[in-house]
């Protein structure tokens, strides 16, 4: 019988979590089928929702999973980093997102640059990150997580079917409202569960830390560490800019909204929770798992919450984990289908669409595509790290575009476009050819050449003149010339 307790209490929240989700979004206005009900909650969003969004949107397993399988405090810089980011979007970005009235972040290119190619362009590259590499690795964090903390034979690809059908499932019948609702829901006891795994595995070393190599507790991070000390000061601010700031998923939540300020609120919440919560969660089990069971890779997590929590509280963990993933899950699948649908087919295909079926069709095709390409991921040795030095082969390609749009007019879109080519081209270099120095400041040579070249093909090639202008996201002002 006492085996039958955690995964019946598992079963049990999950069940709950989404009909809680279901019974609330049942009571809210609905605005029929369109864009930005589906991909915007008809801008409803309260702060409140938009704080939890994001935060459980980024917090899944692999972070969970993934940083503390690290084993070492030097991960946290990911996370305190991240408030910058945050921070950005809400002083900068949110505004200009609601003065041009944007469904996706992609639709400001194209207003910027007067061009739907470019943001054609930059949407499948997006896509391609989601589809190629962020669904799957969520499947496969979350279900390996799964199978270490249960101890069962199940195999990996079955476990991701089973959380891509649910969380497939909110994307196609709930919109962007359901998964907000059921991220914020999860996240309260997601974050809670957590800080309490953090006690009981300090507890479980006697909050003695001697034994463990002074490198997987230090902050300053040397030049053969994950992060070195000095990445913070180039290619680390402009990663957290692009995933904050440009990247649909996250970006989608505060531009939900019924107001700019309401939106601003929930994303300095946002903040503050990744800035006090979120460092102490992702780094602190595993390295007291590394005293406990020395190094044991991305399976540490799974083993440790398994171990020191009673099964029905073990249960609970697992149904928040797995809201987790589902909620991560189901939030890339919902931005994917808007970047699909707004930037590409309703451009190149029908501008009158039913959404509603579209998004069907497209999210159940990405989520086939994601449980399929999990076992690409099965055995890598860091799931983290490679997460974030793939990311480089679009980020500060997709960030160059972004920057060149706002901090300058009078610039043609096709040297733009040419640049983020050619930036996706140098970075693979850099990551499969010729690796000079660490990755994150060949992300900054990366975003820094871009900007160049699209200002000097603009003016070489198309003989136009960029202008430097100032945005304080209401108006722009001139301010100079390049």
């Amino acid at each position: 019988m006492e085996n039958l307790i955690q995964p019946l209490v598992f079963v049990a929240i999950t069940v709950l979590i989404g009909w809680v989700t279901y019974r609330k979004c049942r009571g809210m206005n609905r605005g029929g089928d369109s864009n930005k009900e589906y991909f915007l909650a008809g801008g409803g969003l309260s702060w409140m929702f938009i704080a939890g969004s994001i935060t459980l949107t980024n917090l899944s397993t692999d972070q969970l999973v993934g940083m503390n399988g690290n084993q070492m405090a030097l991960l946290a810089w990911w996370e305190l980093s991240a408030v910058v980011g945050l921070i950005i979007l809400a002083t900068v970005f949110v505004p200009i997102y609601y003065k041009y009235n944007c469904t996706t972040t992609t639709e400001l290119l194209e207003k910027r640059y007067n061009n739907k190619h470019i943001r054609a362009m930059v949407a499948v590259l997006f896509l391609l990150g989601n589809v190629l590499l962020f669904l799957p690795i969520m499947l496969y964090t979350g279900s390996l997580f799964m199978q270490s903390m249960f101890n069962v034979d199940i195999p990996i690809l079955v476990i991701a079917a089973a959380f891509a059908v649910v969380g497939s499932g909110y994307a196609i019948f709930g919109g962007l409202r359901a998964v907000a609702v059921s991220d914020t829901i999860s996240g309260v006891g997601l974050l809670s569960l957590s800080l309490l795994i953090v006690y009981l595995a300090l507890d479980a070393i006697h909050f003695d830390f001697s034994g463990i190599p002074a490198e997987r507790l230090t902050l300053i991070g040397g030049d053969d560490s994950p992060i070195p000390w000095h990445t913070l000061l180039t290619g680390m601010v402009f990663i957290q800019i692009f995933y904050w700031s440009t990247n649909q998923t996250i970006t989608q939540r505060a531009m939900a909204a019924p107001t700019v300020r309401e939106a601003q609120k929930g994303v300095f919440m946002a903040a503050a929770i990744r800035l006090v919560i979120v460092p102490l969660i992702i780094v602190v089990p595993g390295i007291c798992a590394y005293k406990l069971y020395g190094d044991l890779g991305d399976a540490t997590y799974g083993r440790l919450t398994g171990e020191l929590l009673p099964g029905w509280l073990s249960g609970v963990f697992a149904a928040m984990m797995a809201a987790a993933v589902l909620t991560s899950f189901n939030s890339v699948l919902n931005s994917s289908a808007a970047l699909y649908v707004c930037d590409l087919h309703e451009k190149y295909l029908n501008e009158n669409t039913n959404v509603h079926k579209l998004n069907t069709i497209i999210s159940v095709t990405f989520a086939v595509l994601a449980v399929l390409l999990v076992p690409v991921y099965n055995g890598a040795d860091s799931i983290i790290n490679l997460v974030q030095q793939l990311n480089g082969l679009l980020s500060m390609p997709i960030l160059s575009a972004f920057i060149v749009g706002l901090l300058f007019r009078n610039v043609d879109a096709r040297a733009v476009i040419a640049t983020v080519v050619f930036g996706i081209a140098l970075y693979a270099v850099f990551t499969f050819v010729w690796t000079p120095i660490h990755y994150i400041h060949l992300m900054a040579i990366t975003l820094f050449a871009c900007i160049a070249l699209a200002l000097l093909l603009n003016r070489v090639v198309y003989g136009q003149r960029a202008v430097l202008v100032f945005f304080d996201g209401e108006a722009e002002a001139v301010v100079g010339h390049n």
